[in-house]
């Protein structure tokens, strides 16, 4: 276990596995204010560089195509799991920030060390982290493609299981794992291998990717 980073407090000897984190910023200010905000915290490992088993958390003013394909090159060619600071977000962006794989957005002005902890932690357990009001225009958004197929016949193209389905629509609700597993009875390993299996077998980035997709599909 890495103990060589400064500010990481009395819990640093625990045997608590440590997340690691890489930050970038669009200017060394806020790169600084985020790793400052995230030493502080013993459960954080801080690295240099981000890649498969680390946590990338961005931080960016505004999204642009130049932000959206950092967000894909970090998620897709890195392997690592990211964390979107931002100060806005148009609604048509919102989509594009979940196709590109991000695991948890937090709103600039909302950045405190905790806030940001927490959004880390969620993403390195695979969990998604939006803020209330972003989960809420996800589900309209996508609540609206629903409607668009709804004069469709057949049944649901994805086949999900009735387990898969609970899961997922606990997980639209934005219940954690531990909740979600609370609510059906299960472990948390079970949660964790439904949603897996899920975003494995359907090639999909995350949880609030696979909530995008099964809303049209009239699961939830």
């Amino acid at each position: 276990m890495t103990t060589s980073l400064p500010g990481t407090g009395p819990n640093a000897g625990s045997t608590h596995r440590r997340v690691p984190v890489a930050v970038s910023a669009a200017d060394p200010i806020s790169r600084e204010g985020a790793v400052g905000q995230l030493r502080r915290h013993p459960e954080i490992e801080l690295r240099e560089e981000s890649g498969p088993g680390t946590v990338a958390l961005l931080v960016e003013a505004a999204l642009d195509e130049a932000a959206l394909t950092r967000l894909r090159r970090i998620v897709r060619s890195e392997g690592a799991r990211a964390v979107l600071v931002v100060a806005s977000m148009r609604e048509n962006e919102l989509l594009d920030v979940v196709e590109c794989g991000v695991a948890a957005i937090v709103w600039r002005h909302e950045a405190t060390a905790e806030r940001l902890v927490q959004a880390v932690l969620a993403a390195s357990r695979g969990d998604g982290d939006l803020p209330a009001d972003l989960l809420g225009r996800l589900i309209q958004q996508v609540g609206a493609l629903h409607r668009g197929t709804a004069g469709r016949s057949g049944p649901p193209a994805l086949g999900l299981t009735p387990r898969e389905v609970d899961v997922l629509r606990l997980v639209s609700e934005g219940l954690d794992t531990g909740e979600i597993a609370g609510k059906l009875s299960y472990s948390e390993r079970t949660v964790k291998n439904v949603m897996h299996g899920l975003t494995t077998g359907l090639h999909l980035r995350n949880r609030a990717h696979a909530v995008a997709f099964a809303l049209p599909e009239g699961y939830i």
